[in-house]
């Protein structure tokens, strides 16, 4: 059986270049086949598509596109907890309900992260983030004739919202609507190798400063013109400025995996222990923004302070995934996933139960912000370092849809235990229970997360030599050319 066989075809849509000579070189070649040989060749492949990324030029370009867009996912989405607060108020729900609302639509993010790979490769990612676009912030308005029905939320900023984020998201990262995420996760990687890591980390910064100021524009909207008219202007904004971002995404070399679901990715301990990790992790994430508003009224803080710790968190939010982006050039991904994860354990268990007043929560606020946006920030460098380009769309879906579980119900689940506590008229020390959950989550995945890293190397300040550089690609395929020894 030729190595050909056995590995997904690829599709490079470009002129003749290296990596194709490379690729059909080793097919070629009499000894790829032999009893033993290791086939390498759709990593081969990968390895010489990123020796060839400009690390700048229209990349650039691309990065600021994406970040408007997670811009508004992002920010919007980050935001809920505002809206939340707002609506309990109004007594047209509970905060459990209400978090399902908001859990739901970056949920959306992992229901249709596999399909919504395959619509990449179908449509091309400047389509499909104009689709996602479109589906976000025309989910915005639509959301603003159903803010008195709790079902028509869910149907609304729930669903409608959430499959125009998955599409946005995919397209910029070669890394929260499910059609948004996608894109700013994968058009970004295609043009930086040894700046990958800052380029993630620009874009999704964009997430974090949209939520410091949507926040803010949110709070007074509703305070002004009300819930109805806040999703409005949100919505008409996001489309008149999310649009023409989209445009200007452009892949730079598409390439295209004939599979689905890469089901022998399993079978690398690496791929099955980052998954679960990531299906642990995304619990606790939506936790802090989602009831600091409502942990904020139950201090006697007024709405304002509720939305400015909101803002605060996404600000530092927008830090941390620009300093993990740097970090993982420097330090590597997979050590700065684990100590993104490690603060974020370290904020939940010690800082958050003990914040009885504004200073030691601003703390919080600050630490725990920025360990949730280099979770985010650094998951696409991890995956992509790992596992190559070209299995980056294919490995981000399959990740990414092991989140579901935790985006649907980390919040709502720390909801009810609010609830089985006396709810948020209990005062602060009803919220601790529910903080000890999300932080246990948190270390649980922090563990496996360093698992993952003392597999590949022991020694704890050096990368892990799935940060190629074009020394190491050459010899990989040279290595591959030569005939073994054996």
């Amino acid at each position: 059986m030729s190595a050909a066989s056995i590995s997904p075809a690829i599709e490079l849509e470009s002129t003749r270049n290296a990596s194709d000579v490379a690729v059909a070189h080793y097919r070629s070649h009499p000894e790829a086949n032999l009893p033993g040989r290791p086939r390498h060749e759709l990593t081969t492949a990968s390895r010489l598509v990123e020796s060839e990324a400009p690390d700048g030029g229209y990349g650039w370009v691309v990065v600021l596109s994406c970040a408007v867009m997670i811009w508004w996912f992002g920010g919007i989405s980050y935001s809920w907890g505002v809206f939340q607060n707002v609506l309990v108020e109004d007594r047209l729900s509970s905060a459990s309900t209400f978090s399902f609302v908001g859990s739901l639509t970056v949920a959306c993010l992992s229901i249709f992260a596999i399909i919504n790979a395959r619509l990449i490769r179908l449509l091309g990612a400047r389509r499909t983030a104009l689709l996602g676009v479109l589906f976000f912030g025309g989910g915005q308005i639509l959301s603003s004739f159903t803010t008195d029905n709790i079902a028509g939320l869910f149907v609304t900023t729930g669903v409608t919202m959430g499959i125009g984020a998955r599409h946005v998201k995919t397209q910029c990262s070669s890394k929260r609507a499910i059609l948004l995420f996608m894109v700013v996760s994968v058009a970004p990687a295609q043009y930086f190798s040894k700046n990958r890591g800052l380029a993630n980390g620009i874009v999704f910064a964009g997430g974090g400063l949209g939520g410091a100021a949507i926040s803010f524009i949110t709070n007074a909207l509703i305070q002004s013109v009300g819930p109805a008219w806040t999703y409005r202007t949100l919505g008409i904004m996001t489309l008149g400025t999310g649009l023409p971002a989209a445009c200007l995404i452009k892949e730079r070399t598409p390439i295209r995996g004939t599979t689905f679901i890469e089901w022998r990715l399993f079978r690398d301990s690496r791929f099955s222990i980052l998954f679960l990790a990531g299906a642990i992790a995304t619990f606790p994430l939506f936790v802090p923004p989602f009831f600091l508003p409502l942990y904020s009224a139950s201090l006697g803080l007024s709405p304002l302070v509720g939305a400015s710790l909101v803002a605060g968190f996404n600000l530092a939010s927008a830090v941390g995934r620009i300093g993990s982006g740097f970090l993982c050039d420097r330090l590597g991904p997979l050590n700065t996933l684990f100590l993104a994860l490690s603060l974020s354990t370290i904020s939940m268990l010690t800082l958050w139960p003990i914040s009885s007043t504004t200073a030691p929560l601003v703390v919080f606020v600050i630490i725990n912000g920025a360990a949730n946006g280099g979770f985010f920030a650094s998951i696409p460098t991890v995956i992509g370092n790992i596992f190559g380009l070209a299995r980056l769309s294919t490995a981000v879906g399959m990740i990414v849809t092991g989140w579901a579980g935790g985006y649907l119900m980390g919040a709502p689940i720390a909801g009810y235990i609010l609830a089985v506590y006396g709810g948020p008229e209990a005062g602060f020390e009803a919220y601790r229970p529910a903080i000890y959950y999300a932080g246990s989550m948190a270390l649980a995945s922090a563990s496996l997360i360093a698992v993952v890293r003392l597999r590949i190397e022991t020694a704890i300040f050096c990368k892990s030599k799935e940060k190629f550089k074009l020394h190491f690609i050459l010899y990989e395929a040279l290595a591959l050319l030569l005939p073994s020894k054996s």
